[in-house]
C-alpha cells in the first residue's frame, strides 16, 4: 500500500494549545502507512483578498498553503470555537485553498472536522460552521470521521491528550475513516 498523506489545520495559533495537542496526538494514533503532517504556516498568510489572488503574484505563505493542500491525500481540521465560531485563520486557510472557484486545491479533497472547546458544547458550532465551508469550498466532508471534545480546560488541563487512551482511541477512529476515505482502501489500525 502506498503512504497517504493526511494534513492537519490547526485553528489555534498557540503552541501550547490543546488543539495543537490533539492534532499531535492524532499524528500518533496514524497506522502503518499513514503519515500526518501538521501545517505550521497558517499565521503567515494575508487574509483572502481576490487583488493578491493573481497568478504568479500569490503571496509565498499562500501559495505554500495551496501547495500543501494538493499534496495532501486528505485534511484534518483540529478547530477550536473563538465567540460560536471557527477562527478566522482556519477560515482564511479554507478560502486560500479553495481558490481559484471550482478547482482550488481542496476541491475534492477528504476532510474530517476535530472540534474543541471548554464549554462542555464542544465546539460544535465552529464544528458545524467548519463543515459548512469546506463544503461549500468543494472538500469531501467525511461524515464518520468528525470527533468533539468538551470541556477540554479541564479534561486535558494536565494531561497531554497522546496520554488519554479514550481520547487516543476516538482521534485513532477519525485518523483511519479520514485515511479509508483518502485511499479508498481498508486501513487498519
Amino acid at each position: 500500500m502506498s503512504q497517504t498523506r493526511l494534513l492537519a489545520l490547526v485553528g489555534s495559533l498557540r503552541a501550547a494549545s490543546i488543539n495543537r495537542r490533539l492534532a499531535e496526538a492524532a499524528a500518533k494514533t496514524a497506522p502503518e502507512g499513514v503519515e500526518i503532517a501538521l501545517y505550521d504556516g497558517l499565521a503567515d498568510i494575508p487574509f483572502y483578498n481576490e487583488d493578491l489572488d493573481v497568478e504568479g503574484k500569490v503571496p509565498a505563505a499562500a501559495q505554500a498553503l495551496r501547495d500543501a493542500v494538493a499534496a495532501a491525500d486528505g485534511l484534518l481540521l483540529v478547530t477550536p470555537e473563538y465567540n460560536g465560531t471557527l477562527p478566522a485563520v482556519l477560515k482564511n486557510a479554507i478560502d486560500w485553498a479553495s481558490r481559484p472557484y471550482g478547482a482550488g486545491a481542496i476541491k475534492g479533497k477528504p476532510a474530517a472536522v476535530v472540534s474543541a472547546s471548554i464549554s462542555p458544547n464542544a465546539g460544535k458550532w465552529a464544528h458545524g460552521d467548519t463543515v459548512k465551508a469546506l463544503g461549500v469550498a468543494g472538500a469531501t466532508v467525511v461524515e464518520n470521521a468528525h470527533l468533539h471534545f468538551g470541556t477540554i480546560g479541564n479534561r486535558f488541563v494536565d494531561v497531554h491528550p497522546a496520554d488519554d487512551a479514550e481520547a487516543l482511541t476516538q482521534l485513532a477512529a477519525t485518523v483511519v475513516s479520514l485515511a479509508e476515505s483518502a485511499n479508498g482502501n481498508l486501513v487498519t489500525a
